[in-house]
């Protein structure tokens, strides 16, 4: 097996880490209760997807 013949420079290290940060998640409006959400899933807050109740929740 081939191995490195000399170690990677600091700024080519860097280079090919430029694309390793992490972002932040994108919320979506709930259309029913206007809270923050994932988008593509059901609303923790109302239980609700694409209009119509998926999961059940209790209201406390």
């Amino acid at each position: 097996m081939p191995n490195p013949k000399r170690r990677h420079s600091n700024a080519r290290t860097q280079k090919r880490r430029a694309h390793d940060a992490l972002r932040k998640p994108a919320f979506a409006e709930c259309p029913n209760c206007h809270e923050p959400k994932l988008p593509h899933r059901v609303c923790p807050s109302c239980g609700q997807y694409k209009g119509r109740e998926v999961i059940e929740t209790t209201t406390a």
